[in-house]
C-alpha cells in the first residue's frame, strides 16, 4: 500500500521540479559575450621617433588571440575614414574601399560611421590639488594653447580633480566654453587622481568614435581607493587612449612614474615629464601632433570563445616590415551581454557594472564605505550610475 502511494507521489514530485527547473531557466537569461567594432589608434615613427604617414590598410595586420582579422575601416589623422568591408555584412568579401562620407541618405550606414570615426573626443584631466600651488597658472596657460591649437574636428571636454571630481566643460567643439572653465578653476585639497581618471574614462566610454584622455598632474595620488591596475584595463578594454603630462614632483616618487609609463604605454597613449613651464607647453604640443598623426583602424572580431582578455598585435607587413615602430593598446576584455528569454540581445553599452568590472573596483566600493578614514562618497557609487548622454 505504501509503495501504491509513494510511486505517484514521487511523479507528482518530479513533474513539479521539472516545471520549477524549466521556468527558472526560462526566466534565466543567458550569458553570451557580444563584440562589435573593436578600434585602435596607432602611430607609426622611424627609430628617431619622426612620424611615418601615408601608409594604407593594405600595409597594416591586426592579430587577436592569434586570429588574423579583417580591416574594416581605415583613417589617417582627421582624414574621413574609408569602408573596407560592407558594414551590415562584416564577415563577407571585402568591399572595394569607399569615402564614408558619402552616404546617400540619412539613415545610411556608411554616413553614420564617418561621422563617428572623424576628429577625436578629447578629455582634458587637471590636477588642480595642493601640489598645483606653484605652478598652477603656468599649467592653465599650457592647457589654454593646447585647447587652442586643437584641430577644428576634434571635441573636448575640462574637468579638474583633487579629492573630487569636477566636469568644467562637458564634450563640445566650442573652445570658448572650455577656454572658460580652464580660466576658472581654482586649487583644492589632495589629489585622487586614479579615481577622478576612473570616472573620467567611464564618460568617454558614452561616445563614438576616437577617444583621448589627456592628464596634467603634478605630483603622486594619495586619496583614491582604486588601484591604478585596474584604470589601465579599463581604459584599454574601453579603446581609450591616455596620455599623462606631469612635472618633476611626480618624478620623486618612482612608483608614480612607474605607473605613469606602464598606463600610457598600455593603452597607446605617452607618458611626459615637464621640468619647466615650457617643457608642459611642448608636451601637449607633442599630444597634438601625436593625435594629427594617428592612423585609426577598427575590425569586427572573428568568432572567438574567449571571453576573457583578448590580446591584440598590431603589425607591418611588406615592404614597412622593418624598422618603424608601433604604439597602440595590447587587447580589452569583451563584456558580458545579457540576452532574454526570448533569444534577443538586450541594448549593449560599454559601461562600468557589476557585470564586467573587475573585483578590486568593487572591492573599493567596500573599502570606501567601511574605512573611517574616507571621507567621500564611495566612487562606484558613481560609476555605476546612470551614463551621460553621449552625442
Amino acid at each position: 500500500m505504501v509503495r501504491k502511494f509513494l510511486l505517484p507521489l514521487c511523479l507528482f514530485s518530479g513533474l513539479c521540479i521539472g516545471y520549477r527547473t524549466g521556468a527558472e531557466a526560462q526566466e534565466s537569461p543567458d550569458l553570451h559575450v557580444e563584440v562589435n567594432l573593436v578600434q585602435l589608434n596607432v602611430a607609426v615613427t622611424d627609430k628617431k621617433g619622426n612620424y611615418i604617414t601615408g601608409l594604407q590598410p593594405k600595409d597594416f595586420s591586426i592579430i587577436e588571440d592569434g586570429i588574423a582579422e579583417k580591416i574594416a575601416t581605415f583613417a589617417e589623422g582627421n582624414e574621413p575614414a574609408l569602408s573596407l568591408i560592407d558594414p551590415t555584412n562584416p564577415k563577407g568579401s571585402p568591399d572595394p574601399v569607399g569615402d564614408l562620407s558619402k552616404g546617400s541618405s540619412a539613415g545610411d550606414p556608411p554616413r553614420t560611421l564617418n561621422s563617428l570615426l572623424a576628429g577625436a573626443n578629447v578629455f582634458v584631466l587637471f590636477d588642480t590639488s595642493n601640489y598645483m600651488y606653484r605652478g598652477f597658472v603656468f599649467a592653465q596657460d599650457a592647457i589654454a594653447e593646447f585647447v587652442r591649437s586643437l584641430e577644428s574636428a576634434d571635441k573636448i571636454a575640462f574637468y579638474s580633480y583633487s579629492r573630487d571630481l569636477s566636469r568644467a566643460a562637458a564634450l563640445t567643439s566650442d573652445r570658448s566654453q572650455v577656454l572658460r572653465a580652464v580660466r576658472s578653476t581654482v586649487a583644492g585639497d589632495e589629489a585622487a587622481l586614479y579615481n577622478t581618471l576612473l570616472l573620467t574614462l567611464k564618460d568617454a566610454t558614452q561616445y563614438q568614435g576616437r577617444k583621448v584622455v589627456v592628464v596634467f598632474s603634478n605630483g603622486p595620488d594619495n586619496s583614491s581607493v582604486v588601484p591604478p591596475e585596474d584604470v589601465a584595463e579599463f581604459a584599454q578594454s574601453a579603446g581609450v587612449s591616455v596620455y599623462m603630462i606631469s612635472t618633476q614632483e611626480a618624478r620623486l616618487e618612482p612608483l608614480s612614474t612607474a605607473v605613469f609609463d606602464r598606463m600610457t604605454a598600455a593603452t597607446g597613449g605617452k607618458a611626459y615629464f615637464a621640468k619647466n613651464w615650457r617643457d608642459e607647453k611642448r608636451a601637449f604640443a607633442s599630444v597634438r601632433d601625436d593625435l594629427a598623426h594617428l592612423y585609426s583602424l577598427s575590425y569586427y572580431p572573428k568568432p572567438n570563445p574567449n571571453s576573457g582578455w583578448r590580446a591584440i598585435t598590431v603589425k607591418l607587413v611588406g615592404d614597412h616590415s622593418k624598422g618603424y615602430k608601433i604604439r597602440t593598446r595590447n587587447g580589452y576584455r569583451p563584456q558580458l551581454s545579457r540576452f532574454s528569454g526570448h533569444g534577443e540581445p538586450d541594448q549593449i553599452h560599454f559601461k562600468a557594472s557589476s557585470d564586467n568590472v573587475p573585483s578590486s573596483y568593487r572591492s573599493s566600493e567596500t573599502y570606501a564605505e567601511n574605512n573611517e578614514s574616507v571621507a567621500r562618497k564611495p566612487i562606484m557609487a558613481e560609476i555605476s550610475s546612470q551614463p551621460h548622454s553621449g552625442k
